[in-house]
């Protein structure tokens, strides 16, 4: 690690948890840019799964319980 990188970990350090946080993501956005329209499609299938959720059309599923589901379809422990 250069010099520069090391002196910026360390001022990073120095931020509070959420700062941290808001740092992370930003330079995982300058390096990973979002796909607008893979943004949008998901925004829409998270509105269409609440509205789904919300009018009871389906249920909703404990991560844990979802979790055991899936590596029992998939034959894992």
């Amino acid at each position: 690690m250069n010099t520069q990188i090391e002196s910026l970990v360390e001022q990073a350090k120095r931020l509070s948890a959420e700062d941290q946080a808001v740092l992370a993501e930003t330079l995982y956005e300058m390096v990973n840019p979002t796909d607008p329209e893979w943004e949008a499609a998901w925004a829409k299938e998270c509105a269409e799964r609440l509205e789904a959720y919300q009018s009871g059309e389906i249920e909703a599923v404990d991560s844990d319980e979802a979790m055991a589901i899936l590596r029992k379809k998939h034959g894992l422990k």
